[in-house]
């Protein structure tokens, strides 16, 4: 996992090297292990680099012929790509495999990849360069027209660390960020910078778009009969070969381990498949009335013969360093989880750089309650999932926020695609836009900030093919999610328990917020971009009042969003604890 960034400007232009510096500056944290540049003419590609494939020989730009890579992530069957189509690499490099398929395929050289990647190729003889993000978007990769051509990074704040973008707040974002907790489609909420989508090889030159390809994660069509038994043979040998690809690393890898189901088969996998002990961090919070997954996730670690570490998460360390925890959030998504993930990686960094997680177990096998409500038709029950803002029925905005679920809604529709279920359909809509946009946001940028790779293996094209097109009744039985999952684990460790009822992670920070409410009402109420889009006496009242579940749900976005704006519009970098940073002048 690295950090790339790059310049295509139009014909005459030159890449100013002050700029360049600047983007790579602001990547640093991504690759603290070196970096590299290739300018040619009008292009500029940088590279910062966190060591972990190929620790000698791979350093970037990678060059073969006419063309230069630099990437960020990882291609996993990048040893199988080398035998299969004999690519004669000089390097042992993960990413050098697609640059000489992208000099045999042109724009579709990534269609073969197995992994989670950001790619830039210059092609001196075409003149063009393509970017390329792997389909489910575990790896960011952000673009904007800038003057004389087009910018991209691995991160929005490079492009206006820079001084190519100003950080001027779209409106329609911030409404989905308020509402939702995370934002929707290609436009993030600075004006002016797109994501390049999950799956989209982009073909750009003279500053111009010339192609775009997509590649989709989910493949098409509705479900394929299968027993039980077919099924779970097939995802055994799918998720195999997934989670011993995602352990291909030169450097010490661990795992996040959680109470849950998803977790707990990352666990077992790892621990077939390795002889030394897995090592596991677990996050959990001192503080009465939380569910806390410590005890149930140190029993798993047991059984597993795991080497296991649990990391405690006080009220005192969150405000301290929640400042440093958003500001990491420079494409911001709301969610609290941020908070044990940078404790987390903060820790597992001390041991390893590399750390396998369960993020996308829900949607590629049916886990989440909203999934079996879309299920229902709505004369049972059923609902559309996200129909209800955070800030609905709470009286603090100055407007009520208008147009939040536009983007959802279109994603609704491209979902639907024939032949698939109600409950295929909310899954393919979580991977669109929930799951890039703020699960896997939240891994990549809580990681990185600590120099540390995240690895999801459930987020794998041959775990998808073997699993989204399985009958609704694998995936979902007796009001129980991720059946096929439970049953698996049954099976392979049955320590986990895998039918007993979720017990859910939250984080106490609703308790948190209350407990301070009457020293953080209005330090939140008096911030610039909190003023614009709130009453102050609203803020302080919805502060003292954060105990309450929707309160203090509200409060969180509110305080995240003031924090975010200080430092990602403002530009005030974080020093001190939140009450100093937010009465800093």
């Amino acid at each position: 996992m690295c950090g790339i960034a790059g310049l295509i400007l139009r014909q005459g232009q030159t890449p100013d090297a002050t700029t360049l510096q600047r983007l790579t500056q602001a990547l640093a944290h991504r690759g603290p292990d070196g970096g590299g540049h290739h300018v040619a003419a009008n292009v500029a590609l940088a590279h910062t680099r966190l060591a972990i494939i190929d620790l000698q020989t791979g350093d970037q730009p990678l060059f073969a012929g006419p063309a230069a890579l630099v990437g960020n992530g990882e291609v996993y069957n990048y040893r199988e790509l080398r035998e299969t189509y004999q690519l004669g690499c000089a390097t042992g490099s993960d990413c050098e495999p697609p640059l000489h398929l992208y000099r045999r395929d042109g724009v579709a050289f990534a269609d073969g990849l197995r992994g989670m990647y950001a790619l830039a190729i210059h092609d001196r003889s075409a003149r063009q360069v393509v970017l390329a993000r792997d389909p489910f978007g575990i790896k960011p990769l952000y673009m904007a027209e800038v003057p004389g051509g087009v910018a991209f990074a691995s991160e929005a704040q490079a492009l206006v660390a820079a001084g190519l973008v100003r950080p001027r707040v779209r409106a329609e974002s911030r409404a989905e960020l308020l509402q939702m907790q995370f934002t929707t489609g290609a436009e993030t909420i600075f004006e002016g910078i797109n994501r390049v989508l999950p799956g989209e090889s982009i073909a750009l030159a003279e500053g111009k778009v010339l192609e775009r390809r997509h590649r989709a994660a989910l493949p098409e069509g509705g479900p394929v009969a299968a027993t039980e038994d077919e099924a779970l043979a097939r995802f055994d040998a799918a998720f195999r070969d997934s989670v011993e690809m995602h352990q291909r690393s030169d450097v010490p890898y661990g795992m996040f381990l959680s109470g849950g189901t998803d977790s707990a088969a990352v666990l077992a996998m790892m621990a077939r498949l390795n002889e030394a002990p897995v090592r596991a961090f677990t996050a959990g919070f001192d503080v009465q009335g939380a569910a806390d997954e410590r005890e149930r996730a140190a029993g798993f670690a047991r059984a597993a013969g795991a080497k296991h570490e649990t990391v405690h998460v006080t009220e005192a360390e969150v405000w301290k360093h929640l400042p440093e925890i958003v500001a990491a959030m420079d494409d911001p998504a709301a969610d609290y989880a941020i908070i044990p993930t940078w404790f987390l990686a903060r820790r597992a960094r001390q041991e390893v750089k590399v750390v396998l997680s369960g993020e996308g177990g829900d949607e590629i096998l049916g886990g989440y309650g909203r999934y079996r409500a879309a299920m229902r038709p709505w004369w049972l029950g059923g609902k559309a999932p996200r129909t209800r803002g955070a800030f609905d029925r709470v009286d603090v905005l100055r407007r009520e926020p208008t147009g939040w679920r536009d983007g959802i809604a279109a994603a609704e529709s491209a979902a639907a695609t024939p032949g698939r279920t109600r409950l295929m359909a909310a899954q393919a809509l979580d991977m669109a836009d929930w799951l890039p946009n703020d699960l896997l946001i939240k891994l990549d940028r809580c990681l990185m900030a600590h120099g540390v790779e995240g690895r999801t293996p459930f987020l794998d094209t041959a775990v998808a093919e073997a699993a989204f097109r399985l009958p609704d009744g694998l995936k979902v039985r007796r009001h129980t999610g991720k059946w096929l999952l439970r049953e698996w684990l049954a099976r392979n460790f049955p320590a986990a328990d895998p039918h007993k009822p979720k017990q859910g992670f939250t984080v106490p920070i609703g308790a948190w917020i209350a407990s301070r409410g009457e020293a953080l009402g209005p330090l939140v109420a008096a911030q610039p971009g909190v003023m614009e889009i709130a009453r102050p006496e609203r803020v302080a009242a919805l502060f003292r009042a954060a105990s309450g579940k929707r309160e203090g749900f509200a409060a969180w976005h509110l305080l995240f969003y003031a924090l975010w704006h200080r430092r990602h519009v403002e530009g005030v970098l974080p020093e001190g604890d939140t009450f100093h940073y937010l009465n800093l002048r």
